[in-house]
């Protein structure tokens, strides 16, 4: 699990918390429900209306994707595993790897082989594996999109409860004694709004962008490394293509 997005978050309230403690101010003042419950359904409720039931069904799955997404391996295990395949392939034929295409866990990397291992046309297997990233990207893509829509809608939602909040606030100017607080709660739908949007909803929108980034380019290396295997390929040659699809940044510090 890469746990980054959830210690953002954390990080961004409890500085929140620690503002309003040095201000003088209790953390408390903010947790009204009224405006959270404004913001934060109608964030999801206008959300939902720009999207497909099809999507919504998928909401769950996409939280789990974007606060607790699973850990992208290092691009050195996956080059040193689809070395020692090609070894294996050179050595003894791609019939060969069979019982140990058995044993990888990764379901792309296992189908690839099998496919090459069947005897499939390497353009076809190119195009089949290709085009299974290209859906991959673009599911992902629906998803970080509905929660930068949510990043959209949040600070608005928020305005729209402030606005709500002042004209109570109008309703009871013949006592002056509550004006104060009445004001104070009705900006508290603006916090919310704009606060949910810049720490929950974009950053999450941004998390499963980056991850759609780095599985694509993982799973393209892979694509690669079976192609070769399939081509008969010297492991050192399959090692020095793969190498070099990997950013060099990533090199050095897998180097290090």
């Amino acid at each position: 699990m890469d746990p980054a997005t959830l210690i953002g978050i954390a990080l961004g309230l409890v500085s929140l918390l620690l503002l309003m403690v040095l201000e003088g101010s209790s953390p408390l003042a903010i947790v009204l429900l009224p405006p959270l419950i404004l913001v934060f359904g109608g964030t999801f409720g206008a959300a939902i209306a720009g999207s497909a039931l099809a999507d919504v069904k998928k909401i769950g799955g996409w939280f789990k994707l974007a606060l607790m997404p699973a850990k992208v391996p290092p691009a050195s295990d996956r080059i040193a595993t689809l070395v020692t395949l090609a070894e294996k392939a050179r050595k003894e034929g791609l019939l060969a790897l069979e019982a140990q295409v058995k044993t990888i866990d990764d379901p792309f990397l296992k189908r690839g082989l099998q496919m090459g291992i069947d005897g499939t046309d390497p353009e076809e297997l190119r195009g089949v594996l290709e085009a299974e990233i290209a859906a991959k990207k673009a599911e992902d893509k629906v998803a970080a999109k509905f929660f930068t829509a949510m990043g959209g809608y949040a600070p608005t939602i928020g305005i729209i409860g402030t606005v709500v909040g002042l004209i109570h606030v109008l309703e009871n100017l013949s006592d002056p004694g509550s004006l104060g607080p009445l004001i104070a709660s009705a900006f508290v739908a603006t916090l919310w709004g704009v606060l949910t949007a810049n720490l929950f909803w974009l950053p999450m929108g941004t998390k499963i962008t980056r991850i759609s980034e780095l599985q694509a380019a993982q799973m393209e290396l892979l694509v690669e490394g079976i192609t070769e295997i399939q081509a008969g390929t010297s492991p050192r040659a399959v090692r020095l293509k793969l190498t070099a699809l990997v950013p060099p940044g990533e090199v050095a510090k897998e180097a290090a």
